[in-house]
């Protein structure tokens, strides 16, 4: 690890109360074919739960996928520190001391589900591509499809989709759709008012995740997780080398004067 990260973990390691916030999928775990099985790779879990039981510390999923799904690839207990946000923000799962009473149920528009049904025949005769339901909307996933499927496909769904008002993201092998307009900034933003936290690490591998790292401020620190244009000022290869840097900071933390 060069001086120069040393040096930016060290400011945010030792911060009063931190909040480390994490996108999910090819940040603490790889990418799969099957997004269902992808679990964190054991050096992230490790650090992770180590820095969920340190005084003063946050440790949040903000992902893109809904908070059902969220709870079952993060293998989250009914009972844990872990806080979850879900659908870019539109859906939380908190510790009990965090909880605000009980959520809400998202309520789609009427014409959600003829929509997604819209989205499935649209696309009923490519090879490689399917249609995820979400909490706030779809998905349009296209990574076992060739490239000129994936580009038929997502015309024709960006086609169906022109008027509805939703908001769209490009993701990796992915567009989503969603009813909602939550960001990844607004769930980093809303878990940093609910934590207190004088400085939030926000780490994400995707286009999605650029907007919290936009909003970070300068005690904050933004780490992007492999290649790729980011506003984060650290950048790390994969979800090994971003377990490196979480150990040096919670190394840093466990022995920080309180």
């Amino acid at each position: 690890m060069t001086p120069r990260i040393i040096e930016e973990v060290r400011s945010i390691a030792t911060t009063e109360t931190l909040l480390v916030a994490l996108d999910f999928d090819g940040t603490v775990s790889e990418l799969a074919d099957d997004p269902m099985s992808v679990r964190a790779i054991p050096e992230a879990t490790a650090v992770l739960d180590a820095l969920s039981r340190m005084d003063d510390t946050y440790v949040a999923f903000v992902s893109g996928r809904s908070l059902r799904d969220l709870q079952i690839i993060t293998e989250r207990p009914p009972v844990s520190p872990i806080l979850l946000a879900g659908s870019h923000g539109a859906e939380y799962l908190l510790p009990a001391a965090l909880a605000e009473g009980e959520q809400e149920p998202l309520e789609e528009p009427a014409d959600a589900a003829q929509l997604r049904e819209r989205a499935i025949d649209a696309i009923a005769d490519l090879a490689g591509v399917r249609i995820e339901d979400k909490s706030a909307g779809f998905a349009l996933h296209t990574r076992l499809a060739a490239p000129a499927v994936a580009h038929e496909a997502g015309r024709r769904i960006d086609a169906l989709m022109a008027d509805a008002g939703w908001r769209r993201r490009d993701g990796h092998d992915v567009i989503e759709y969603a009813w909602r307009d939550e960001g990844k900034d607004d769930a980093v933003a809303h878990l940093r008012e609910l934590t207190g936290a004088t400085a939030v690490l926000f780490a994400g591998d995707d286009v999605t995740d650029e907007d919290a790292l936009r909003s970070l401020g300068p005690d904050d620190l933004g780490i992007r997780v492999g290649d790729g244009e980011t506003s984060a000022r650290l950048s790390v290869s994969d979800p090994t080398e971003l377990a490196v840097v979480l150990n040096v900071i919670a190394s840093i933390r466990a022995h920080r004067e309180v």
